[in-house]
């Protein structure tokens, strides 16, 4: 398997929506509730600051979105989701993608990447964030609804960014 990481194109949108709709299907780690349809996702990656997919050969098996965390005083913060298609976890595309999104965030001049709602039952990617140096924050108890009704603790984490485009 040759994965690549590369900018999205118009074309992916649609391997992209049905990704990103099995993560919210699932219910255990994006808080969205709603799918997108190719017409709301086509809306919703472009005003991403940047989006990156993952592709082995032409399909794309996963990708990540990244964007201001917050706004003025706190607009040097990101903030980042991956999404990684059934089948295809495991592979250590997720870290391709962490990686990718970081030295974007960089370039584009955040300072900070910060996840505010990691899981807790989410063990592949608190284990990545860790191995890669993100910290994180402390727990908040019962912050996620899980798609069966229970609730789940998050962890927020973060990790500060080389200013400029040298990032990873």
């Amino acid at each position: 398997m040759a994965v690549t990481i590369r900018q999205y194109r118009h074309d992916d949108i649609g391997a992209m929506t049905e990704i990103w709709n099995g993560v919210v299907r699932e219910g255990v780690a994006f808080p969205q509730e709603n799918f997108l349809t190719v017409e709301t996702a086509t809306a919703f990656f472009s005003e991403q600051s940047a989006c990156g997919v993952a592709v082995d050969g032409a399909d794309v098996i996963g990708l990540y979105i990244l964007h201001p965390n917050n706004i003025g005083r706190c607009g040097h913060i990101a903030n980042a989701s991956y999404a990684i298609k059934d089948g295809q976890r495991g592979k250590h595309i997720g870290e391709k993608l962490v990686r990718d999104s970081m030295a974007a965030a960089g370039r584009l001049g955040f300072r900070i990447l910060q996840f505010n709602a990691v899981v807790a039952t989410n063990a592949a990617a608190i284990h990545l964030y860790k191995k890669i140096g993100f910290t994180p924050l402390g727990v908040i108890p019962g912050g996620f609804r899980m798609d069966d009704g229970s609730y789940a603790d998050i962890f927020p984490f973060y990790i500060e960014l080389p200013f400029g485009p040298a990032v990873c």
